[in-house]
């Protein structure tokens, strides 16, 4: 298919382009900035302003058969708390609404959205999140994510815009950015980390699965109108985390006990509490729709993906 790709140049984008191409599609993205180096399996560059409600896509979307919507805002820690929760609903929200609107218009047969399981909420209990569960996202991210799977199952709804929703845990690999790179850092450095006595379970997805799943969810027609939760198959606590990143680099992992309340609350006084919640707390999903629907399974395990990651990390 002729498929443009939003957020082409950032951390996900940079896989789901070549591996697009890789499986024989025509690849076009949209860009912010004109000085931007090509794109690897990138056959087409489009130049559009910032992703908002008023954003200008007929050029790119002329022509498409199908719309892989990366672009997000994310990552956001130096800003002012009036601000972030509109910042994050003019492109996570009515961004999504604005393209899907568009590619309904432009004749797109389908339009793969990559939301998050943060748009469920923030932690897990007694079991993992499953699609069936009512979202109740908790921050400015996981809100505006929600509210962009509604916009686009409301235009889906009125239009032949077949949609598929993808709600990926944390996404590692080569070129992670955010927590998940600043925990490389420290399996690197190798000091000694409180954390032998967490005993949580956290979902986490490589890269090179969420882009796979990407791909399936683009052709299967089973897909069409589904939302589905994506993982590795194998989660972790953070203990385990940290020895298997640390093998992976040939590193010692130096973990001593330190009582979770006792962490919890070190992380409130040095203003990390939300950090340290997701260091202790669970967060699980459940992929086994996905699964079931599709026959998807995820072409790399747990072993290979951190291989993979801490081989990056580690050229530098």
């Amino acid at each position: 298919m002729r498929v443009l790709v939003t957020g082409a140049t950032g951390f996900i984008g940079r896989h789901m382009c070549p591996a697009l191409r890789a499986f024989g599609h025509d690849v076009s993205i949209a860009i912010r900035r004109k000085d931007f180096p090509d794109m690897p399996g990138a056959a087409a560059i489009h130049v559009v302003t910032d992703i908002g409600p008023e954003t200008a896509w007929t050029e790119a979307l002329t022509g498409a058969e199908a719309v892989v919507h990366l672009a997000a805002r994310a990552h956001v820690t130096k800003e002012a708390a009036s601000d972030s929760g509109a910042e994050y609903q003019q492109v996570n929200a009515e961004g999504t609404a604005s393209l899907a609107a568009a590619a309904a218009t432009a004749g797109v047969r389908r339009f793969v959205f990559l939301s998050s399981s943060k748009a469920v909420g923030e932690s897990t209990e007694d079991r993992p999140f499953r699609e069936s569960d009512l979202p109740k996202p908790e921050d400015a991210y996981g809100i505006s994510k929600w509210d962009g799977e509604k916009a686009l199952l409301d235009i889906a709804s009125q239009s032949g815009l077949e949609t598929v929703i993808l709600r990926p845990p944390l996404v590692y690999g080569p070129g992670v950015k955010g927590n998940f790179l600043s925990l490389l850092k420290l399996c690197l450095l190798a000091p000694p980390l409180p954390f032998s006595a967490v005993n949580n379970r956290r979902s986490f997805i490589y890269v090179g699965n969420l882009v796979d799943a990407t791909v399936r969810c683009l052709d299967a027609e089973e897909a069409a109108g589904e939302t589905y939760f994506v993982r590795d198959g194998d989660d972790m606590s953070t203990p385990d985390l940290i020895r298997r990143l640390a093998q992976a680099m040939g590193r010692p992992a130096r973990l001593f006990p330190v009582p979770e309340e006792a962490l919890k609350l070190a992380g409130l006084m040095i203003g990390k509490s939300v950090v340290m919640a997701r260091v202790v707390g669970t967060l699980q999903v459940d992929d086994e729709k996905i699964r079931r629907q599709l026959g998807w399974t995820p072409p790399s395990d747990v072993v290979k993906g951190l291989n993979e990651t801490a081989a990056w990390f580690a050229s530098g």
